[in-house]
């Protein structure tokens, strides 16, 4: 009996950013995984807590979302991050993963 069904196997050549910065109050290292999987949205990764998440542009507005994925413990830090984060992630068209 088999335990578990496998949903997918995915192998890819994928472009990765590692992208090092300060602001006024914090430093941030990011690993930016480009990838056609996950609908194209780049996976960010801290690379000093581990902690990831998968952005694109719209998802730049919500910065609760920040706040909470990347534990940052201040409103005008995360608004920082987003404007560093609009620069640098590609507009991406949404695209259909599950067909």
């Amino acid at each position: 009996m088999e335990l578990f069904s496998k949903l997918y196997d995915e192998q890819e050549n994928v472009k990765v950013r590692f992208v090092g910065f300060t602001t006024e109050h914090t430093r941030y290292d990011f690993g930016i995984v480009y990838t056609n999987m996950f609908f194209g949205k780049p996976l960010v990764v801290c690379m000093q807590t581990g902690r990831s998440t998968l952005l694109d542009p719209r998802d730049l507005e919500d910065l609760d979302h920040l706040q909470t994925v990347f534990r940052i413990p201040d409103r005008q830090q995360a608004a920082d991050l987003a404007d560093f984060f609009a620069e640098t992630l590609p507009p991406i068209p949404f695209t259909t993963q599950y067909e």
